[in-house]
């Protein structure tokens, strides 16, 4: 079954790979710069379509059109069918479909895929984590020695205090690791946590659907992941985000809780 659900990312991702800039229709959701594109509900109604096919007991968290049904006591698929929509639009080719399977609650198998590269991140619990096929681990090396990445959406600035806060996080991350980057797909920043390109990732808020898929991947690639203020994510409500390897991830949460 999970190969099956990995070929109908792949085709979702086709879907993006293969829109024109002229043919993408954007529309407004609540706050600055929080964009929704045709591409988004296409993609998202596609993968709907078929993963229902495969379980047609599951229930759908998905970012698009209010679908937001519970957890449950089975199977749950938690989708974002186009993480990174601004760098979509504006043809950055940074974006990814990214689709997380819960049971009962729990992350069981997460796939994240960027069609333009070709990345494909995949986990199944307690089997490890993989790009391309290939086993993947988390950086075991401290802050200064790992590049540092955080996320910064406009839509989630309208508090002058926590867009503040962000910034002097991401001022703590330059002064402590080799450079910090910004790239706007937590999912993907995630998963490069995961295979050891970024040593970090934080963030203030999060949806279930950013990092439901990713966090699985984390995990399994020895990573770690929390709230800032050292909770466990949820998949049933936002959070703040935390994904780091866990020499970073000590060195860096006394470091916010110092500039705090």
């Amino acid at each position: 079954m999970y190969e099956q659900l990995i070929e109908i990312v792949k085709q979702a991702g086709a879907m993006i790979r293969e829109a024109h800039e002229a043919e993408i229709p954007v529309y407004d959701k609540e706050g600055i710069a929080n964009f929704v594109t045709k591409y988004d509900k296409d993609v998202q109604s596609f993968l709907i379509r078929n993963f229902r096919q495969l379980l047609p007991e599951a229930n759908f968290l998905a970012e698009e059109d209010g679908i937001r049904q519970e957890l449950g006591d089975g199977y749950c698929f938690i989708i974002d069918p186009i993480d990174g929509t601004t760098n979509f639009i504006f043809d950055y080719k940074f974006s990814c479909v990214s689709v997380g399977l819960a049971w009962k609650g729990r992350m069981q198998f997460g796939v994240v895929y960027n069609p333009y590269t070709e990345e494909l991140y995949t986990a199944v619990k307690g089997e490890g984590a993989y790009k391309n096929g290939r086993r993947i681990h988390s950086s075991e090396k401290g802050l200064g020695e790992n590049l540092a990445a955080f996320g910064c959406a406009r839509y989630n600035s309208n508090d002058t205090s926590e867009t503040d806060r962000i910034f002097r996080y991401a001022k703590i991350l330059y002064l402590h690791t080799l450079a910090i980057r910004s790239s706007g797909s937590a999912a993907l920043d995630i998963c490069r946590v995961a295979s050891g390109s970024n040593g970090i990732y934080v963030e203030l808020m999060l949806h279930p659907w950013d990092y439901a898929a990713a966090s699985l991947i984390l995990m399994e690639a020895g990573g770690f992941i929390s709230t800032l203020e050292g909770g466990m994510v949820t998949l049933d409500r936002p959070c703040s985000v935390i994904a780091a390897g866990r020499q970073c991830w000590k060195e860096a949460t006394q470091l916010f809780k110092s500039a705090d």
